[in-house]
């Protein structure tokens, strides 16, 4: 028995350790919903079916999102740390059923006059990407998939995701 404890207090340490120790980033709206932001900014945008896929990250779900008249979709921010403090840098959106409903959104997207352009090379890639002048967001949309089709709107300061 007494071989346990430190075995025991050894997995306590190790699920403290799943806490983020960097800041949120900065907040940043797009539509009504955070694009990027701490776990406050998560749910009071009403991100709050939460879980936690691993020990080092939550996701929030908020459902029956609309985007400029189009929807509903399901919405989805990943956090850094198992308790939301590292906070989140995008906002993910999908429709349940219909793999091609996003297309709704970036349908008004180019009526409204943003631009677009496909990663990979000549116009053939895995994403599309939408940028506005002014706005400080791009939005980027599967176009190969194997399941739901995600259109992910991502802060521009956001430099690690794809950019074309």
């Amino acid at each position: 028995m007494a071989r346990s404890a430190p075995c025991l207090a050894f997995l306590l340490l190790a699920g403290c350790g799943a806490q983020s120790s960097k800041p949120p980033p900065p907040r940043v709206m797009f539509a009504g919903l955070p694009v990027s932001g701490s776990v406050t900014d998560a749910r009071r945008a009403g991100f709050t079916d939460c879980v936690t896929p691993d020990w080092g990250s939550l996701r929030c779900r908020r459902h029956g999102v609309m985007i400029d008249g189009t929807g509903p979709y399901e919405a989805a921010v990943d956090l850094t740390g198992n308790d939301g403090s590292g906070g989140f840098d995008q906002v993910t959106v999908w429709h349940d059923q219909d793999q091609y409903a996003v297309y709704k959104i970036t349908d008004v997207l180019e009526k409204q006059g943003w631009r677009s352009c496909n990663t990979g090379s000549g116009d053939r890639g895995d994403q599309i990407i939408y940028t506005h002048t002014g706005i400080p967001v791009r939005i980027s949309m599967d176009l190969s998939y194997w399941g739901k089709r995600r259109l992910r709107v991502i802060p521009a300061w956001n430099k690690k995701e794809r950019q074309c």
